[in-house]
């Protein structure tokens, strides 16, 4: 692994010292030649002093990940050690809750690990890498994770411009044997099944853990409509709390297949659980004609804007979607929208959604959520999550 000296524009440099984990292809102005991913990017200001160093990866835009920035530091097994302890520490609370066994243990940049991510489903960990800087560094942080976490399997996932030139590595078992199904694992008590091997992300989206038990307190007797249900978090969440019926809506077959077992394993009984597979603005232009109305709508859908210049384009869709969500939720009900879309503020996006909504009833804001505890936020990027929870009291004649 060899060490590369580097030099940036003077706003990078700025970015850098502010924290920024990103070095742009297009910021770096000048580097030693030859470098391979995984190298160690020493990053000097115009003074030829250290600044920062990172992970280099030449098949990436973001060309450089900071590990770390100010005073000189050895990149070594005592250091990512440090770092996970220090993740380990915030989830805390969580890991000795008795009744949640699936979190994320390293939320890439803002646990000091970017481009790797790793979640937690009970015993089985699932390790989700975005640069291949990273594939260098897991013989020195595969026995830290062991001792630390104990795992009986670590599986290894990789993004999709990864895959292409790793595709020998997707899927595979860092340690221990690949599972031979869905992993189960406790959110809240609730039981869930993850596909670690080929579901969306690591398997499940762990991050709307304190939304969903929200959700799970208004649903007692309730209609409850699901868009982007995806494995079917808060359906499963509004069938454990008692809703009368659940309707579940997503473009994928497979997810939904996997929210109608979910919802079985935490249903009391007495929920009816309906799917829908299809476009979800489609689907619900077409319960709003038909005339349903939900007591509580949720609506979760994937990103809108992954770079800056399609943030309006994203706040469109989230307008269209809270008209279409007012539309379904009966008078007296709660609207859930969240955004994770991290191009896109949570000013902005609470302003258009509330806008929006306010355009077609009087209603009530009635809480604004973000991040849960696993899910720390480092850096203006790393902030992501956001959630508004609005009743609609009456409807615009």
């Amino acid at each position: 692994m060899r060490r590369l000296a580097v030099r940036v524009t003077p706003d990078a440099a700025r970015q850098i010292r502010g924290g920024h984990p990103w070095v742009f292809a297009t910021s770096i102005t000048s580097i030693t030649e030859g470098g391979e991913a995984g190298d160690l990017a020493v990053i000097f200001d115009r003074n030829r002093r250290f600044m920062a160093i990172g992970l280099f990866d030449p098949s990436s835009p973001i060309r450089i990940r900071v590990l770390h920035q100010g005073a000189p530091a050895t990149i070594d097994a005592a250091f990512w050690d440090a770092r996970l302890a220090a993740a380990q520490t915030i989830r805390e609370s969580l890991a000795q809750s008795g009744h949640t066994d699936g979190y994320r243990l390293l939320n890439g940049e803002n646990d000091g690990f970017p481009g790797l991510v790793l979640d937690r489903y009970a015993d089985t960990l699932v390790m989700k890498l975005y640069s291949a800087a990273w594939l260098a560094q897991l013989p020195v942080l595969m026995p830290l994770i062991e001792a630390r976490w104990q795992p009986t399997s670590v599986i290894l996932r990789l993004s999709r411009t990864l895959q292409p030139d790793h595709a020998n590595l997707e899927a595979t078992a860092l340690l221990g044997p690949l599972p031979a199904g869905p992993v189960q694992f406790r959110e809240n008590g609730l039981r869930f099944e993850a596909d670690v091997l080929a579901g969306q992300k690591t398997g499940h989206f762990l991050d709307q853990r304190d939304n969903r038990a929200r959700v799970r307190q208004r649903a007692r007797g309730a209609r409850v409509l699901d868009v982007f249900a995806c494995t079917g978090g808060f359906s499963a969440y509004a069938a454990a709390g008692g809703a009368r019926e659940v309707h579940s809506v997503d473009i994928s077959a497979g997810a939904l297949r996997t929210a109608a077992i979910n919802v079985r394993a935490n249903n009391r009984g007495n929920t009816a659980h309906t799917t829908t597979v299809g476009d979800a603005f489609e689907v619900m232009r077409r319960l709003v004609l038909h005339g349903e109305r939900y007591d509580v709508v949720v609506i979760d859908p994937p990103s809108f804007a992954h770079r800056g210049r399609e943030a309006a384009g994203g706040l469109r869709a989230y307008r269209s979607l809270t008209e279409l969500g007012v539309a379904l939720t009966r008078e007296g009900g709660t609207l859930v929208q969240a955004s994770c879309s991290s191009r896109i503020t949570a000013a902005s996006f609470f302003e258009a959604t509330e806008a929006a909504a306010a355009a077609m009833a009087e209603t009530t804001v009635l809480e604004h959520t973000g991040h849960p505890i696993d899910h720390p936020i480092a850096f203006v990027h790393g902030a992501y999550l956001k959630a508004v929870f609005i009743r609609v009291d009456h409807r615009h004649s």
